[in-house]
């Protein structure tokens, strides 16, 4: 099962000089994928657990649009296992003018986790 959101980094997500977007935001759109991800198994938002691992592979700036997906990849009695992605598919190009964006051919991933949820017993409704 997958789960995927796209959306644009705005002013507002930048954080750091040069219009640099903390890499924490792309944790929280790996847990708004894990939310879905748990209501299509489950019925219910569950909880997440903790992250096993995270890699921060390229810089996200305001403007950039992100992809975000993730997958489930073991179930337990209550655990769900789930691997995440963010991948950068277009980017603005202010050298050409202030509107102006680039698709990407091949998406630039910015981020990869892996971690565990968890949806108790007596709220599992699938």
């Amino acid at each position: 099962m997958k789960s995927l959101i796209r959306l644009r980094m705005s002013a507002h997500d930048a954080h750091y000089g040069g219009n640099l977007v903390d890499g924490a935001r792309m944790l929280q759109l790996f847990g708004d994928v894990a939310t879905e991800l748990l209501i299509l198994n489950d019925g219910d938002e569950g909880l997440f657990k903790a992250y096993d691992a995270v890699e921060f592979l390229a810089p996200v700036y305001a403007g950039d649009f992100i992809e975000a997906v993730g997958e489930i990849v073991k179930v337990g009695n209550s655990s769900r296992k789930m691997i995440f992605e963010a991948r950068k598919v277009i980017v603005p190009r202010p050298d050409i003018n202030d509107s102006a964006c680039d698709v990407l051919e091949e998406p630039i991933v910015v981020c990869r986790a892996s971690g565990t949820c968890v949806v108790l017993k007596d709220k599992q409704r699938k």
